[in-house]
C-alpha cells in the first residue's frame, strides 16, 4: 500500500505539471508559429493523457481477487504502462516527426521568439519539479544502483515511466530551446523543424525502452535475485528440510509476488510434521518478505524416487499448496 500511495503521488505531481506546461506551450506555439514549440505542446498533452492512464491502472490494480481472477488484478498496472509506451511512440513521437518534416518542407521564421523562451523557462521549472518528485521516489527503491540497472530491477512501472517521460521532456525542452536559438542566430528557420524531428526521435527512443521494460513485467518476471537467494537461505535454516530444489517466483504486481517452492524434507518426517514444517516455512518467508502474498510448497519424496527405477523427481512429487 505504501508503494501504491507513492506511485499515485508521483503520477499526480507529473499530471499537474504537464497540464500547466501543455497550456503554456500551446499559447506560445499559437503566438510564434514555432514547430518545435508545437511538438513540445503535443508531447505535454500526450504525457498528461499517459498519467491519467497510469492513475486508472493503479486504481484497477487495487481490486481484490475474484473467482475469475484468483491472483488479483495487480498486473493491470503493467498493461496500462505498456499502453502508455505505445501512445508515447505513436502519438507523441509520430506527431513530432510529422510536424518537423512539414516544417522542413515549408520553413517559416519564428515570430516573437522571446515568448518561446519565457514559456520554455516556465516549462523547465514545472517539469523539473515533477521530475524531482519521481526521481526521489525512484532512488528510494534503487538501493544505490545506477539508473539503468535500477530500472531493470524495478517492478513498479508507474514510477519509472513517469521518470523517463519527464526526462524525455527535459531533453525536449533543451532541444526546442536550441532549435529556436540556432534559428535566430543563423536566420535559417529550418533549425526549428530540425529540433522538432530531434524531439520525435527522443520520444521514440524512450517509448521503445518503456515498452521493452513493461513487456517483461507483463509476461511475468521473477522476484529480485537477492529475494530468491534470501528464500533459499530461509529454507536452509529449517532443520526438517534437507534443501530447496526450486525457488520459482513471479511478480503479480509491484508488491505482490507468487512463490512456488520445491524442497526435500527429511525422510523420517510424518505427514503432520511435514504440514507443520510447511506452515513454519510459509510464516518465516512472509515475515521476511511481505511482498510474497502466496506460497505453494512441493515436497520431493526421496524414498519414492529411490524405490521407483528411473523415476524422475517430478514423478515422485507430493504437493502441499497454501494460499
Amino acid at each position: 500500500m505504501a508503494s501504491e500511495n507513492a506511485s499515485t503521488r508521483v503520477v499526480l505531481a507529473a499530471l499537474a505539471g504537464n497540464t500547466l506546461i501543455a497550456v503554456t506551450k500551446f499559447v506560445a506555439a499559437a503566438f510564434t508559429g514555432s514547430s518545435a514549440m508545437f511538438s513540445e505542446a503535443i508531447h505535454s498533452v500526450v504525457d498528461s493523457g499517459n498519467q491519467l492512464l497510469l492513475l486508472y491502472g493503479i486504481r484497477r490494480a487495487r481490486r481484490p481477487a475474484t473467482p475469475e481472477h484468483p491472483f488479483g488484478y495487480g498486473r493491470e498496472i503493467y498493461f496500462w504502462s505498456f499502453v502508455v509506451a505505445i501512445l508515447l511512440f505513436g502519438i507523441g513521437a509520430g506527431l513530432s516527426l510529422y510536424e518537423g518534416w512539414e516544417s522542413l518542407k515549408h520553413p517559416e521564421p519564428v515570430l516573437t521568439p522571446w515568448v518561446n523562451f519565457i514559456v520554455l523557462g516556465l516549462a523547465a521549472l514545472f517539469e523539473g519539479a515533477a521530475w524531482w518528485v519521481a526521481f526521489k521516489e525512484f532512488r528510494r527503491g534503487a538501493s544505490g544502483e545506477n539508473l539503468f540497472r535500477a530500472v531493470r530491477r524495478s517492478k513498479n512501472p508507474s514510477v519509472f515511466v513517469v521518470l523517463f517521460e519527464d526526462s524525455a521532456a527535459m531533453v525536449g525542452l533543451a532541444l526546442a530551446f536550441l532549435g529556436i536559438v540556432l534559428g535566430e542566430v543563423t536566420g535559417n528557420p529550418v533549425w526549428d523543424g530540425v529540433a522538432s524531428l530531434a524531439i520525435g526521435v527522443v520520444l521514440a527512443a524512450v517509448a521503445a525502452l518503456l515498452a521493452y521494460e513493461s513487456k517483461g513485467l507483463l509476461i511475468g518476471e521473477a522476484a529480485d535475485r537477492r529475494v530468491v537467494e534470501g528464500i533459499r537461505a530461509t529454507v536452509a535454516e529449517e532443520p526438517r528440510v534437507r534443501r530447496a530444489i526450486d525457488v520459482l517466483t513471479m511478480h503479480m504486481g509491484p508488491d505482490d509476488v507468487l512463490l512456488n517452492l520445491s524442497v526435500e524434507f527429511a525422510d523420517e518426517l510424518s505427514a503432520p510434521e511435514v504440514e507443520d514444517t510447511v506452515c513454519a516455512l510459509e510464516a518465516r518467508i512472509r515475515e521476511r518478505y511481505p511482498a510474497i502474498r502466496r506460497v505453494f510448497v512441493e515436497a520431493e519424496s526421496l524414498r519414492e524416487r529411490r524405490d521407483r527405477p528411473g523415476g524422475s523427481p517430478r514423478e515422485a512429487t507430493r504437493k502441499f499448496g497454501l494460499a
